[in-house]
């Protein structure tokens, strides 16, 4: 515990603890403030149409940004210092990304009444939604091309103050569409959410004007894009097929169960998305630079297992408190309406202990691109997933079976990922990796 804390005030929390922090605890307060205006304007079955067209948005942004993100920031601070490495870097990122936007963004415009049947079930039209998606876009690609840069240059002062102002000013939109145009409110919320936080970040480019003069179309570099490809393809798997399996279960849901126990599940993911947000963190924080850095299989051990003896505890201590407080959890995030998803708590939390015990090691395969290792158990993550979670809600004829399904499918994913690293956490500390 000391060591962990130690390396927080030394390395981490001067430099990056303060801007993860401030944007975890503004996007849970968001989320929260907004989940109540949700449950009190719209009901249970909105929420579920809303969850699919979140799950959407989410897999389109990533593919138009093409998953660079973090690569821009690692590549971004190791050439900052270096004019033309950067300016490589740089103009292959925004060229890169300006087709790939442009693309998306088309794609979705004149391809938006058979995207609205694919992510919303049979009588709903909101086409028009996937529209304005398509516009916006653009300046969500813009946003996360200059957030990555001034991540890259370490302007954490900027990013807090932008974070904390665009997090606002996305809730304040989001609250009032909601009050006046009920479900369509909602669901251009989400769409435009995220694009409303350019306008706060263009004192970032006006800050950052002579990186401007840098992207240039003869500057656009193959083996930047080569170098940058790994961490792309790493996200976008993730990123995109995970939210398809999520808007793939709800729909079943709703085929099956009805919307209304689709907006049950849509809620109790929320929760945990809201509480795992904070372990997500830490672990960004101080495990994955941490196992940037050690070699030895007995530095991985080391750390593994005193990463575990810190965090289970306290995981386990938080865990059950949320539990014991499921009823004002619920009441307080939602309403009476939503006291069916009491019954869900057990499975889900039971779910996300494992996928953090499973998530600390598997970060490992981000730390040393372990690329093939990374797609092929997120791959049998996703199918199983899916298929447990179909099985489960038929022979239960409940949505519990989802939380069930999300509980043995992150059992057996921690298994696999047990397996692969078994010889460096339980083999001979002598061999090397």
């Amino acid at each position: 515990m000391k060591k962990l804390i130690h390396y927080i005030n030394s390395k981490v929390l001067v430099k990056i603890a303060s801007l993860q922090t401030t944007s975890v605890l503004t996007r849970i307060i968001a989320g929260i403030l907004t989940s109540k205006a949700i449950a009190l304007f719209i009901g249970a079955e909105g929420l579920a149409l809303i969850g699919n067209l979140r799950n959407f948005v989410s897999a389109f942004q990533t593919i138009a940004t093409f998953g660079f993100y973090k690569g821009v920031v690692k590549y971004v601070s190791d050439f900052k210092d270096d004019t033309i490495k950067l300016s490589k870097t740089l103009s292959t990122v925004y060229y890169t990304g300006f087709i790939s936007t442009v693309v998306v963004s088309f794609f979705c415009y004149f391809r938006a009444e058979w995207i609205n049947d694919v992510i919303f079930p049979t009588y709903n039209d909101y086409a028009y939604v996937v529209q304005i998606f398509a516009i916006v876009l653009p300046f969500y690609a813009l946003n996360m091309f200059t957030f990555s840069i001034m991540n890259g240059f370490s302007k954490y002062k900027i990013l807090i103050i932008i974070n904390i102002i665009g997090q606002i000013l996305s809730v304040s939109i989001a609250l009032l569409l909601i009050y006046q145009n009920k479900i369509d409110g909602a669901l251009i919320s989400v769409v435009i959410a995220e694009s409303l936080i350019f306008l706060i970040t263009l004192v970032g480019i006006i800050n950052r004007k002579s990186l401007v003069d840098q992207i240039k179309v003869s500057n656009v570099s193959y083996d930047i894009f080569k170098k940058m490809s790994p961490y792309s393809l790493m996200a976008l798997f993730s990123a995109v097929l995970l939210p398809f399996v999520a808007i793939a279960i709800r729909s079943y849901i709703i085929d099956n169960l009805g919307y209304k126990d689709a907006g049950f599940w849509e809620a109790m993911t929320r929760i945990s998305n809201y509480y795992l947000m904070f372990v997500s963190s830490l672990i960004v924080l101080y495990l994955l630079p941490r196992f940037s850095e050690i070699n030895g299989i007995k530095a991985f051990k080391k750390e593994v297992l005193s990463f575990y003896k810190t965090i289970i505890p306290l995981m386990v201590g938080g865990l059950f408190l949320i539990y014991l407080l499921r009823h004002y959890i619920v009441l307080i995030i939602f309403s009476e309406e939503f006291e069916p998803v009491e019954d869900l708590f057990l499975w889900q939390l039971l779910g996300d202990f494992v996928k953090i015990l499973s998530i600390i090691i598997a970060y490992q395969f981000l730390a040393k691109k372990m690329f093939w290792h990374y797609i092929l158990t997120e791959a049998f993550l996703v199918i199983i997933l899916y298929t447990t979670s179909v099985y489960f809600i038929d022979l239960l004829d409940n949505v519990e079976g989802a939380v069930i399904a999300h509980f043995i499918s992150y059992l057996m994913y921690y298994g696999i990922i047990l397996l692969i690293f078994g010889s460096s956490l339980f083999g001979l500390e002598g061999q090397k990796e």
